[in-house]
């Protein structure tokens, strides 16, 4: 995903009132940007740290500008605008990156589905006929999760603060397994320094327990991590999820 015009450089101040973040920019001003991002940011409000934040031209946004990378605690640099992952995982899709997910024909976004009244991030459809069986691919639910919460060593983990619409999601997910689909539960991790990404069933015990059972049920886990730069962002590398 190429960003233009490319991100701005700033440092980090303090995030407030949830979707408010103050930076300052490269020319010393103090500015308010908007934060995307309903998490906790758990590890990535670092005062004093460096940041890159977007600039929009609409007149009709409040604040123009939007935090897109920060620095966590243990110094590596973290994607915390929520907004990305979805265009990050397509973009890889149609691009062939992901083996587990090729060959379909069609992608749609944000497809109502489920008893739970959810959307599904992206639906992949009209797939390939098995040589052997002759039979055509089922559809594919992709539910696509941002990975930020850093602890150190290498490690990451996911969710950063109780995520019971996560829950939900698995649930559905669970039921599209049933309805005899394919259901892909995908962690795009836009941390770097990162080796392995694991479960924070200290922070969400349900939403632990609940992946165990969707993955028992048969729902897919993919998680590949994002290379980010000022003037790109993009899915580069597959990583394994620790049970």
């Amino acid at each position: 995903m190429h960003i233009t015009p490319a991100l701005l450089s700033g440092t980090f101040i303090k995030r407030y009132k949830r979707f408010f973040t103050d930076i300052r920019s490269a020319d010393g001003e103090v500015i308010t940007v908007h934060c995307p991002n309903t998490g906790s940011m758990k590890n990535c409000q670092v005062e004093g740290s460096p940041c890159w934040y977007s600039l929009s031209n609409n007149p009709k946004r409040k604040l123009a500008g939007t935090l897109e990378i920060v620095t966590s605690a243990y110094g590596n640099l973290a994607g915390v605008n929520t907004g990305r992952p979805n265009h990050l995982v397509r973009e890889a899709i149609e691009s062939d990156l992901i083996p587990e997910l090729r060959g379909y024909s069609s992608l749609r976004t944000e497809v109502r589905y489920g008893e739970e009244k959810s959307r599904i991030d992206l639906l992949l459809e009209g797939g390939e006929c098995d040589s052997q069986s002759g039979k055509q691919m089922a559809c594919c639910y992709v539910e696509v999760k941002n990975v930020t919460l850093d602890c150190g060593d290498g490690r990451a983990q996911f969710p950063d603060s109780v995520t019971t619409r996560g829950s939900k999601h698995l649930r559905e997910l669970m039921a599209m397994v049933a309805a005899g689909h394919r259901a892909v539960l995908f962690f795009c991790v836009q941390l770097s320094g990162v080796e392995e990404v694991s479960v924070a069933a200290h922070i969400d015990p349900v939403y632990a327990e609940t992946l165990t059972a969707a993955i028992a049920a048969g729902v897919e886990v993919i998680v590949w991590q994002a290379d980010m730069a000022h003037n790109c962002i993009s899915l580069q590398r597959p990583l394994q999820l620790a049970l």
